[in-house]
């Protein structure tokens, strides 16, 4: 677990982060390049939002009796862990330990192949997720953090009320954080941009590529229909909550190990769905860390992907954890 490389400068992919070298660069990107749209949220991308949130939530809550009453195929349950282990590595890996923090670089066709993986989470384009929690990194559980579950105060009901906006209301803010201000390096990348920009072709693949599979594999289109529920509405709404719950359940409760200036916490129960993003409390305390869950017994399955990436020649410089580096930030008198 030790690698003296662990020792980097604290939170790359803060304001002001120059571009990984090899990076293709572009001048002249204004401040919406990055994405679709402006800095604020218009009446139509609220609507679209929403249809992207609740769809797959109805989907998510209708799969519990369909599979009680009717059974799920065998088939439409690969198709669905598939997309789901490929988008959320996407998520965990690229979108947040490779593009927000910078915790190995990776060679160009893997972190085009992560932009687009993340992207078919449906958890919007990579350049704003990045901008947006390299903000909620700077200002953790204080005033500025755009999904703080502590905004409304520590009583009962405001906490109630802050999980909620931390787990999915506070996406309906209209301003935006500012992606030139929070991911000025993703904004010189062309190939990045590019993948952020089309967000929707992403959206259209990670929903209707599931139900083509599931078509050609049965050869009927009750088979692409069931595997559009399953592989796509399904798998889609259950990923939403498992990372939502990470900006919502991990900063409300959990264990707290290791000294960090938040709330975040350890939630064991999330971590197998989370692919180790739930060991939140160490992530706070050392950002740049390629390892979140570095006690004994805490599996961190996005970790593990990483050091194949590494043996594979195609990530390299990760910022694994020395065992002084996680001493150092340990809570005074815990053992380790």
């Amino acid at each position: 677990m030790a690698d003296p490389r662990s020792t980097g400068p604290a939170t790359p992919g803060a304001p002001g982060t120059p571009p990984t070298p090899g990076t293709a660069t572009t001048t002249a990107l204004s401040a919406a390049a990055g994405t679709l749209g402006g800095e604020r949220k218009g009446p139509v991308e609220q609507v679209a939002l929403a249809l992207f949130i609740g769809v797959p939530f109805v989907a998510l809550i209708a799969a519990v009796p369909l599979a009680w009453g009717w059974g799920v195929h065998w088939r439409d349950l690969v198709i669905a862990l598939v997309f789901y282990y490929v988008s959320g590595m996407g998520v965990t890996i690229g979108f947040h330990r490779h593009f927000t923090h910078s915790s190995f670089k990776a060679r160009r066709p893997l972190r085009v192949f992560l932009a687009i993986a993340g992207s078919l989470a449906i958890e919007g384009p990579v350049i704003r997720w990045v901008a947006d929690h390299r903000r909620h990194h700077k200002f953790s559980d204080k005033e500025g953090d755009p999904h703080s579950p502590w905004r409304y105060g520590e009583t009962v009901p405001a906490l109630a009320k802050g999980l909620f906006y931390a787990h999915m209301a506070w996406m309906f803010d209209v301003d935006r954080t500012p992606q030139d201000k929070y991911a000025p390096d993703l904004l010189k990348d062309r190939d990045i941009v590019r993948v952020s920009r089309h967000f929707l072709l992403w959206v259209a693949v990670s929903l209707l590529l599931p139900a083509a599979i599931g078509g050609l594999w049965s050869w009927s289109w009750q088979g692409a229909v069931t595997a559009f529920f399953w592989g796509g509405l399904v798998r889609v709404g259950l990923l939403h909550h498992v990372t939502w719950s990470i900006n919502s359940i991990c900063h409300a409760a959990g264990e707290r190990p290791f000294r960090s200036r938040d709330r975040s916490g350890n939630v064991w129960w999330l971590a197998v769905l989370s692919f180790g993003e739930s060991w939140h409390n160490l992530h706070h305390a050392d950002p740049t860390s390629a390892r979140h869950g570095v006690l004994r017994g805490q599996w961190d399955s996005s970790a593990r992907v990483i050091r194949w990436l590494e043996l594979l020649g195609w990530a390299h410089d990760v910022r694994w954890p020395s065992r002084e580096r996680v001493a150092a930030r340990r809570v005074t008198g815990q053992a380790a």
